[in-house]
């Protein structure tokens, strides 16, 4: 009895170390796994945190581009807002008064009709503001034809406010000296030194 006890206790006794080495075994690969598992997240979790660093900062730094250059578009657009105020005050009102002048037009006219007869063998046309029609009719019926020793046809539209187009009456162009074209003409060399003048 005594020698059933002793094996059973012996074998309780191995049984037992055995199941707590390998409960030991099994626990040491669960804290290994555990803590792989904790590593593995924490390095996951970095580099998350990195890459969304990183995509702030590209965020940030398109972001104050973005800023940046709208910033110089507004301040060009303004500025050349501001040229053409200028510009617009020195030239639209000074040209519209010249080129609604019946004297003034008289003379622009006289001069580049006799370039065009000196260079154009072919009878001219011209087109004259509808507002200017009972003043420079009569000169172009009696006085400019007689001067360029050829027939001058005078057509009158309410599209033009002031100035003239002129060509040859059959060669199918015209010769544009509108307020506009003058107005266009002007601005182009004012607009440099205005911009010198206003900003440097």
């Amino acid at each position: 009895m005594d020698k059933l006890q002793e094996l059973t206790q012996k074998l309780y006794d191995e049984g037992l170390a055995k199941g707590k080495q390998e409960g030991e075994a099994v626990l040491q690969k669960a804290v290994e796994e555990a803590g792989s598992i904790v590593k593995k997240a924490q390095e996951e979790a970095e580099a998350i945190l990195a890459k969304a660093r990183k995509e702030a900062d590209d965020f940030k730094v398109k972001v104050e581009g973005d800023v940046k250059m709208a910033s110089m578009q507004a301040l060009q657009a303004t500025r050349a807002d501001i040229e053409s105020l200028v510009i617009a005050k020195a030239v639209d009102e000074p040209v519209a008064k010249a080129l609604s002048s019946e004297e003034y037009l008289k003379g622009i006219i006289t001069a580049v009709a006799q370039k065009f007869s000196a260079e154009e063998p072919a009878d001219l046309s011209l087109v004259l503001p509808e507002s200017l029609k009972a003043g420079l009719e009569p000169f172009v019926k009696n006085e400019l034809g007689k001067l360029l020793g050829k027939g001058v046809d005078a057509s009158f539209s309410k599209k033009l406010a002031g100035g003239f187009k002129i060509g040859p009456k059959d060669g199918g162009y015209f010769v544009s000296l509108t307020d506009e074209t003058f107005k266009d003409l002007i601005g182009a060399y004012l607009r440099p030194a205005t911009k010198s003048l206003l900003f440097g």
